[in-house]
């Protein structure tokens, strides 16, 4: 048992015979991620007409795409560049701290988005009342704020550790990776336990928007009108949803099965997958699919030619 004060991460070094076309599609894609969201944070502020509810949660789950892979690119493109991949003991809390609670924000805000629809297409007539919009901004704000403290015991859980290795075989830094380098396996318990508490809360985040949902098709099968509604405003949600439990699971189900066989590249691309097409594809989702956010696009597009 030694004090940890560096952390090597091992995941780099199947990088080395691509590095530098790794970093351009990786810049690449960083600079799209963050040109399209801001983008769109921008129009919705911008734009009184944008100031409702269902156009605040998407600059939230824009804003929260750029929090999340701030967290993750700039470190990962200056390793592509390192010929040493270190991160300080806490520079890997941190980064692990901004992921986790990054992938609990979006949740939280998809889940808050099933409710919007569900009372637009289920409950029309209360739906002013029950979703203004300094309420969905106050959502939006708690949605926000309980992930971050939640991680933050998780990260001090974390913290209290003992480690007896500096080698994570990881891109990145999560707070399971750190937790697997602890000396005394007995000691994790209490990460363990509260683990499985923010699971089960945010299963019932999942739960409730599968639960939302089953009402809004059973509804919007009565009436031509809801369909039409459904298909223009609930399907980016739906689209958004299943990208993000997708990547996910595929995270989760990576790090509990993972066989030696699976090549490394494919490992590392599973382990950064939900940082990386949750905020590329949403932008293009609402960008093209919300009416009122297209057209204000193509009105700026044309005005900018003019």
């Amino acid at each position: 048992m030694t004090m940890i004060s560096m952390f090597f991460l091992s995941g780099f070094n199947e990088t080395k015979t691509h590095r530098s076309t790794l970093f351009f599609l990786s810049l690449l894609c960083y600079c799209f991620i963050i040109l399209a969201n801001v983008f769109l944070v921008v129009i919705v502020i911008l734009d009184n007409a944008l100031h409702e509810p269902m156009y605040i949660l998407l600059c939230a789950i824009c804003m929260n795409g750029l929090y999340g892979t701030a967290g993750f690119f700039p470190k990962f493109l200056w390793d592509l560049l390192s010929p040493v991949h270190v991160i300080s003991y806490t520079g890997c809390l941190l980064q692990s701290h901004v992921i986790l609670s990054f992938g609990c924000c979006d949740l939280s805000i998809l889940a808050v988005m099933a409710y919007d629809r569900y009372l637009a297409i289920c409950q029309p007539l209360d739906y002013h009342t029950l979703m203004s919009k300094q309420k969905v901004i106050k959502l939006v704000c708690i949605f926000w704020i309980t992930p971050v403290c939640i991680m933050s015991v998780n990260i001090f859980l974390t913290y209290r550790l003992k480690l007896c290795s500096s080698y994570i075989n990881r891109l990145l830094c999560v707070n399971w990776s750190i937790v697997a380098l602890a000396c005394f396996p007995n000691e994790t318990s209490i990460n363990g336990t509260f683990a499985y508490i923010t699971m089960t809360i945010y299963v019932c985040h999942g739960v409730f928007i599968v639960w939302s949902y089953i009402y809004i098709v059973k509804r919007c099968a009565k009436s031509m009108e809801n369909r039409a509604k459904f298909m223009q405003t609930c399907v980016p949600h739906l689209v958004s949803l299943f990208t993000f439990v997708v990547t996910v699971l595929i995270d989760s189900v990576h790090l509990r099965l993972v066989s030696k066989d699976i090549p490394k590249s494919l490992q590392n691309f599973v382990a950064i997958e939900f940082l990386v097409i949750p905020p590329v594809l949403n932008p293009l989702i609402y960008g093209f699919k919300l009416t009122k956010v297209r057209n204000r696009i193509i009105r700026l597009v044309v005005s900018k030619r003019k």
